[in-house]
């Protein structure tokens, strides 16, 4: 019987992908971007994972980074969609008289059949690792990162898209976030 490889290998970079809840595009707001990117570097910081390479799309993420242990990855994702989550639902509430803010709470809003103690909900619960094995593999999931908001039509080239890693790997720009570079 062969092997199955577990998608939590220590020290394995990984590349996750995960979206907001019903795909929201909650990351066409800058205030949210800058939430999202605060809290990715305060999970980083906290946890001591290596940030390799992100992107925030309108309505999703994707991460390339490298855990230090098998179980991280979950710890990582949990923290930052709860951080996250407080700081993007505390903004919409407080700025409820802008009509943008109103309709992106109304999507969020769990349906009343839910039995939670939350009313909105900002992420899909499960998100999609995938273990990254090789350099090749690693510069293809970094040229993918960096070319989804090109691929989407949301800019002409990946320059015009300042949520991501982009700068930080061409102008040497880590202005709004610490990276690493794997060697």
């Amino acid at each position: 019987m062969p092997s199955r490889r577990l998608p939590y290998i220590p020290g394995e970079l990984q590349f996750i992908t995960s979206s907001t809840y019903r795909r929201t595009p909650l990351f066409r707001s800058e205030r949210c971007c800058r939430c999202f990117v605060d809290a990715l570097a305060d999970v980083r910081k906290s946890s001591g994972f290596l940030l390799i390479g992100w992107v925030i799309m309108p309505e999703h993420f994707h991460l390339l980074l490298k855990p230090e242990s098998a179980e991280a990855t979950s710890r990582i994702m949990q923290c930052l969609k709860s951080r996250t989550a407080t700081g993007i639902l505390k903004h919409l509430r407080e700025n409820q008289d802008r009509s943008w803010c109103r309709k992106m709470l109304a999507r969020l809003a769990l349906p009343p059949t839910v039995h939670d103690e939350s009313h909105h909900r900002v992420w899909q619960r499960r998100f999609y690792p995938y273990g990254i094995y090789s350099q090749k593999k690693q510069l293809e999931k970094l040229d993918y990162i960096h070319n989804n908001p090109v691929t989407r039509g949301l800019v002409g080239s990946p320059a015009e898209w300042p949520w991501s890693s982009w700068r930080f790997y061409f102008l040497e720009d880590a202005s709004l976030i610490a990276m690493d570079r794997l060697e």
